[in-house]
């Protein structure tokens, strides 16, 4: 499973590597049953610690993306799409009363955001 770690991220490494994984059962790459590599295996393969995967691996668990299952590892948990993504539009909704806030306090026309928000999304 390929995560790519940015070390001039303001967000913790354990968020890129929970958000990764995310992203990956959401686009429907991993599925349901999936394994995931054990906590040392992949603390290994990204050169970093496992306490580090055991906090992403614990964030993963707590919001039902995967299941633990004692002396055989992780699993990608049976979930509901519709949930989920309700969840990742509500922390969207909330990023972008941000950036509303931000633009009405600056004097920012609500068309410049508009363009700014198409830009991103259209961005690969």
């Amino acid at each position: 499973m390929e995560i790519i770690l940015s070390n001039s991220s303001a967000r913790p490494i354990y968020e890129q590597i929970a958000s990764q994984i995310k992203a990956k059962v959401m686009s429907g790459e991993l599925k349901t049953g999936d394994g995931l590599p054990g906590m040392r295996s992949l603390a290994k393969s990204l050169h970093v610690s496992v306490i580090t995967v055991q906090h992403a691996y614990e964030d993963l668990q707590k919001e039902g993306f995967i299941e633990t299952v004692a002396g055989k590892g992780a699993f990608v948990a049976a979930q509901n799409k519709d949930f989920l993504r309700e969840e990742q539009l509500r922390i969207a909704e909330e990023k972008l009363q941000e950036a509303a806030g931000i633009g009405k306090t600056n004097g920012i026309e609500l068309s410049r955001l508009i363009q700014a928000l198409t830009l991103f999304y259209e961005e690969d």
